[in-house]
C-alpha cells in the first residue's frame, strides 16, 4: 500500500468513524475499494414515525456517498466540503432492507466538484442526488 492508499484509507476511516454513521451501522460496500460505495442496514436507529427508512438520513447519506467517492481524487491537504445537495426520494425503504449508496463524479474543477448519488435496494433505485462540492485547498 502506498502513502496515498494510506491516506486515503485514513480519511474513509475517519468517515464511517463519525459518530452518527457509526451508530446507523454505515459501513463500506467493498472494504478494498471505497469507490464501490457505502452500505446502510435500516435498522430501528434509521426509521421515521411511519416505520420506513427517514428520508432526511437519505439525504445526508447520499452526501455522504459523494464524499467518500471524492476523496480519491483529492490532493495532500485538500478537503471539500459541501456548496450544495439536493435529493428526491423515489421509494420508501422498509427495515431489514441494505442501502447501497453509490456516487459519480461528473465534473472536477479547480474548486468545485459535481457529483451524482444514488441510492439503491437490491438494484431498485429508492433515491438520487445531485452533490456539489466546493473544494478547499492548503493556504
Amino acid at each position: 500500500m502506498t502513502s496515498s492508499d494510506d491516506l486515503l484509507a485514513e480519511r474513509v476511516r475517519g468517515v464511517l468513524e463519525v459518530p452518527l454513521h457509526a451508530w446507523l451501522g454505515l459501513r463500506l460496500a467493498d472494504p478494498d475499494a471505497p469507490a464501490a460505495g457505502l452500505v446502510l442496514p435500516v435498522r430501528e436507529p434509521a426509521l421515521n414515525n411511519g416505520g420506513v427508512l427517514h428520508g432526511g438520513l437519505v439525504a445526508a447519506l447520499l452526501d455522504v456517498a459523494a464524499y467518500v467517492h471524492l476523496l480519491p481524487h483529492l490532493g495532500p491537504g485538500e478537503n471539500a466540503v459541501t456548496h450544495d445537495a439536493t435529493s428526491s426520494l423515489l421509494r420508501a425503504v422498509q427495515p431489514g432492507a441494505d442501502v447501497l449508496l453509490t456516487s459519480t463524479l461528473l465534473r472536477l474543477g479547480r474548486s468545485v466538484a459535481f457529483l451524482r448519488s444514488d441510492a439503491t435496494v437490491e438494484g431498485v433505485l429508492v433515491a438520487s442526488g445531485q452533490v456539489t462540492k466546493s473544494v478547499l485547498r492548503p493556504r
